[in-house]
């Protein structure tokens, strides 16, 4: 670690609470007229559509569309199934615009502070570069760069996303840490000489979610939120 320079962070469910935040903006804008829709489920349904369409593009089965409006199609077919078709269009813009203002984890402001006083710290995330910077404005986050998989025109886990940010960061892949909860992404970035931090998010899909908190002898560091990543990197 003595020659660890920069740490690069996904950002939906590693650093924002996706799940509670579009679930409390949902149902604001749904108001009373779906009282009975469980809106944690709504989101879960509907991030459960994403990935599948990233691989879709990823293999060549569709082309490359940014994430914002794979939400947006993906919402109309969630909106269906929980039989909520009284939205509107702009409604539905509202709803999908949500995942552009998703909030912090409560550790992430404080642990990413401690963190920058050491480090280089940037993202590097799927969801669109627009949408990054709207997270990190509303969340008041302090990275000195913003990078997405959207600028070499792919998704994690391409190696092309990495290696851009390793790229601009101008850092060789060995003196870089790639910060997750996904164990997919930190794979990725270590097969290329990244090191690599696992941080758990139990309450990413909600209570009593299906996430995989296991800590793991294949990652450099295993944390329980950025605080603990933070002290276990000294800062």
């Amino acid at each position: 670690m003595k020659t660890l320079q920069a740490l690069v962070f996904d950002v939906q469910g590693t650093v924002t609470d996706f799940r509670s935040s579009i679930a409390q903006q949902a149902a604001a804008i749904a108001g009373a007229r779906a009282p009975s829709v469980d809106w944690g489920r709504f989101v879960d349904a509907w991030r459960g559509k994403y990935r599948p369409a990233l691989d879709d593009i990823l293999c060549g089965r569709r082309p490359w569309t940014s994430v914002d409006r794979l939400y947006r199609s993906a919402l109309d077919e969630v909106i269906e199934a929980y039989d909520v078709g009284f939205l509107g269009p702009e409604e539905r813009e509202r709803i999908n615009f949500a995942w552009q203002t998703i909030a912090p984890w409560p550790d992430v402001v404080q642990g990413l502070h401690r963190l920058k006083a050491r480090f280089k710290l940037a993202t590097l995330s799927n969801a669109d570069v627009s949408a990054v910077v709207n997270i990190s404005k509303a969340g008041a986050l302090p990275w000195d760069a913003i990078f997405a998989a959207e600028m070499v025109g792919t998704f994690k886990p391409d190696p092309r996303t990495y290696d851009m940010a390793l790229r601009y960061l101008g850092v060789a892949a060995g003196d870089a840490m790639m910060v997750a909860c996904h164990k997919y992404d930190l794979l990725a970035a270590g097969a290329l000489g990244m090191k690599t931090a696992f941080v758990a998010r139990p309450l990413e899909f909600g209570p009593g979610g299906d996430v995989d908190t296991a800590f793991d002898e294949r990652f450099d560091i295993n944390a329980r939120d950025f605080l603990d990543l933070a002290d276990q990197l000294g800062c």
